[in-house]
C-alpha cells in the first residue's frame, strides 16, 4: 500500500510539473501595415520588385505567381499548381505599393513574411509545403577514377582571403586584373569563383527545369568556366537567332565534357510547394 501511494504521489508531481510549463508562444505574423493593389493592364513585358528605404515594397506588373515565387523563395520548377488554381494566376499583372510599420527591420527574410501574409489576406492564397516523388537530376563525377574536366578547379586563396578581410572590417586585399568572386551567369555561360559548388547546383535547377542534388562528394570552393548552346525551345531559353557560345554543345553534354560531371536522370521525394487556390484582389 505504501509504494502504490508513492507511485501516485510521483504520477501526480510529474502530471503538476508538465501543466506548469509555459507553452512556447507562437511567432508573430508579419504583415504590412497599409497596401495598396491595383491590375496592371499596360501589356508591357517588364516587371520588378524593389524593396525602398523606410520599408516599403513597390511591386510592379508582375502575376501573382511570381508573387508566390518571391513570397516563399521557390522556384518554378519547385512549384505544384493544385487542380483549383486558376489560369489568371499567370497571365494577370498587378502593382502593389506596401508599406512596413514604422521602424521595422528591412531583413529580406522579413520581407518575404510580410509578402507571404499579403498575399494570403488579399489573394486568399492557399498554399502548403509537402513531400512528393518528382523527376530530378543527380550531379555525379562522370569517371570512375574521380578524374575532372579542364574547366573546373580547386579555389585558390585568393577569394577566401577577401572575405576573412570583409569579416575583420579590413580592407580585401587586390584582385587579379579581371578576377572576381561568386558566380557570373549569362546566356550560356556559367563562371564561378571561390565558392561552393552547391552554388553551382543551385543554378542548374533554374537550366533545367528540374531538382538538382549533388552527389559529387566535391567538398570547399570551386573555380568553373562553363560554355554551352542553350536549347531556344526550352523554358527561359534565349530567342532564336542567340546563340550561346557553346559551339553546339548542349548543357549535358558542356558539363560532362568540360567539368568531367554529369547529370542523371532520377526519380527521388523532394519538398514542393503546392498552390491550391487564390482569387482575385479587390483593388484600392
Amino acid at each position: 500500500m505504501r509504494l502504490l501511494m508513492l507511485a501516485i504521489a510521483v504520477v501526480a508531481l510529474l502530471i503538476d510539473a508538465g501543466a506548469q510549463t509555459p507553452a512556447t508562444p507562437a511567432p508573430a505574423r508579419l504583415t504590412f501595415e497599409v497596401a495598396s493593389i491595383k491590375r496592371n493592364v499596360s501589356g508591357d513585358p517588364g516587371a520588378s520588385i524593389r524593396i525602398q528605404p523606410g520599408g516599403q515594397m513597390t511591386v510592379t506588373n508582375n502575376s501573382l505567381f511570381n508573387l508566390i515565387r518571391n513570397a516563399y523563395g521557390s522556384q518554378r520548377y519547385e512549384m505544384v499548381p493544385g487542380p483549383k488554381l486558376p489560369a489568371w494566376v499567370d497571365s494577370d499583372r498587378w502593382d502593389i505599393l506596401a508599406k512596413s510599420p514604422a521602424g521595422a527591420p528591412e531583413v529580406q527574410e522579413q520581407m518575404q513574411l510580410r509578402l507571404r501574409s499579403l498575399l494570403e489576406d488579399r489573394f486568399k492564397l492557399v498554399a502548403r509545403r509537402e513531400m512528393r516523388e518528382m523527376p530530378i537530376y543527380e550531379l555525379i563525377v562522370a569517371r570512375a577514377d574521380g578524374q575532372l574536366g579542364k574547366q573546373i578547379k580547386p579555389s585558390g586563396d585568393e577569394c577566401a582571403a577577401q572575405g576573412r578581410a570583409r569579416a575583420a572590417g579590413e580592407q580585401p586585399p587586390p584582385m587579379p586584373t579581371g578576377g572576381f568572386c561568386g558566380t557570373r551567369t549569362g546566356n550560356g555561360t556559367v563562371s564561378m569563383k571561390g565558392v561552393p559548388l552547391s552554388n553551382f547546383v543551385r543554378n542548374l535547377g533554374g537550366m533545367t527545369g528540374r531538382f538538382v542534388i549533388d552527389k559529387t562528394g566535391l567538398t570547399g570552393p570551386y573555380d568553373l568556366d562553363l560554355q554551352w548552346t542553350p536549347d531556344p525551345a526550352a523554358a527561359g531559353g534565349p530567342a532564336q537567332g542567340a546563340p550561346g557560345p557553346g559551339d553546339g554543345a548542349s548543357l549535358f553534354a558542356a558539363i560532362q565534357e568540360q567539368l568531367g560531371l554529369k547529370l542523371e536522370a532520377r526519380r527521388a521525394p523532394v519538398e514542393v510547394l503546392v498552390i491550391d487556390s487564390a482569387e482575385r484582389p479587390t483593388e484600392d
